[in-house]
């Protein structure tokens, strides 16, 4: 066979089951694999942040790597394995060092740190730093100056002088969102350019694949740019949320000795795509999308696994988040009214943008929890997004189980 299998270590007396972890890694690696050497591509093209997501995938190209040079390592240089990868790799990598994931890496995962004036060096060390621990090619880019040129043909052209402003320099929301995006959408042009052109640079032949990051919860969420590095040829992490990727990374930092991937583990999501605020406040992912990871992860399993509704999803977290000891909580019980204005929040959301679903990046599909996959959902995207009936009944059953609550509790002593 010309695929490869993850290898699953023998026990005595009955099959094993991988790790979670084990899973997140080694299926869309295979699956990445496979669907190169079908391609006819001669690598892959990804643009690594120095975050959770993007780190996540370059790990599992990493571990592919890892799968092929131990298979040829196993069997030899004449094996299908050894055949197949020397013919995406061309001359640029001798048969003898095909046993070589880093020299394999080099030839077929191609990393482009692309930073603005609000990228943090912090970001920019981690994504270097992973790179060369897997062995991949990396390159280190800025924008501004595309970034500026496009501003300046809105400005010279369109609004006749005015110059769009970051919130936190005094403009609107709508600029603020405009100026976050255009470096976004920038980035997914200069990514399909960099894959067409970075084999000719390093004089070689073919063409890359471009790989996006778009985790589960961002997909679910619609906490992304449409048409960023979020649009591209393939993603590995299409169905795996953020909790379970930051467990494929210290997995991947003790499995494979990247270390960076630990440092990126414990830092916060951030976009880097606007200024930090004058009181030094730098921008995290879960203050822009209004909830916690852990919370979407709640959301999204009961959404798709369950199959609930706002009015359902609120019943079940509410005695979920009614145990201080329950999963998240550290001890805080929140009131019906609070779940229910959490549970009215993400629907929101959801609903608002499910237009970005229809475009999602083919993922590799392996969790229950993932999102719809547009190319077999026909149901609508256009949803009425305040959810009126079901506000409405959820505002209701909270307020009678507070009062019921209210009704329950016992009456103040006689001082």
């Amino acid at each position: 066979s010309f695929g490869l299998s993850a290898p699953t270590p023998e026990l005595a007396g009955g099959a094993r089951y991988h790790s979670s972890e084990e899973e997140c890694a080694l299926g869309p690696a295979c699956w990445l694999w496979d669907y190169l050497r079908r391609s006819g591509a001669s690598g892959f093209f990804l643009p690594l942040s120095g975050g959770a997501d993007s780190a996540s995938v370059a790990a599992i190209v990493g571990t592919m790597c890892e799968l092929v040079a131990a298979e040829v390592r196993a069997r030899g240089p004449s094996s299908p394995v050894a055949k197949e990868a020397k013919r995406i790799v061309g001359g640029a990598v001798a048969s003898n060092d095909l046993g070589d994931p880093k020299v394999l890496a080099n030839a077929v995962l191609h990393c482009c740190y692309m930073g603005t004036a609000h990228s943090s060096v912090a970001t920019r060390t981690r994504a270097r730093d992973l790179a060369g621990q897997i062995g991949a090619h990396f390159d280190n880019i800025e924008l501004d100056r595309v970034t500026d040129a496009v501003l300046w043909v809105f400005s010279k052209f369109v609004s006749g002088g005015k110059e769009p402003r970051f919130l936190s320099r005094g403009g609107t929301l709508a600029e603020d969102l405009a100026l976050q995006n255009i470096q976004a959408r920038i980035r997914m042009v200069l990514a399909y350019l960099l894959a067409q052109l970075l084999p000719w640079v390093r004089n070689r032949q073919g063409f890359l694949l471009v790989l996006g990051s778009a985790n589960v919860d961002e997909g679910l969420r619609g906490y992304m740019t449409k048409y960023d590095c979020s649009s591209a040829d393939l993603n590995p992490i299409g169905s795996i949320s953020k909790l379970d990727l930051k467990r494929l990374l210290k997995w991947a930092a003790h499995k494979y000795g990247y270390q960076a991937l630990a440092e990126i583990e414990g830092a916060a999501p951030t976009a880097e795509l606007r200024p930090d605020t004058d009181e030094g406040t730098a921008q995290t992912d879960e203050e822009d999308m209004g909830m916690s990871y852990e919370d979407l992860g709640f959301y999204g399993r009961l959404r798709k696994v369950d199959r609930c509704g706002p009015v359902s999803m609120f019943a079940k977290l509410c005695r979920v988040w009614s145990d201080p000891k329950g999963p998240g909580r550290a001890g805080r019980v929140l009131l019906p009214s609070e779940v229910a204005e959490k549970v009215k929040y993400f629907f929101r959301m959801y609903s608002i943008n499910r237009h970005k679903m229809t475009t999602l990046t083919p993922a590799y599909h392996a969790e229950s929890y993932s999102p719809d996959d547009n190319r077999y959902d026909l149901r609508q995207f256009l949803y009425n997004a305040r959810w009126p009936r079901q506000s409405r009944v959820i505002d209701e059953l909270a307020a009678r189980m507070e009062a019921e609550q209210a009704s329950l509790k016992p009456p103040a002593p006689i001082i």
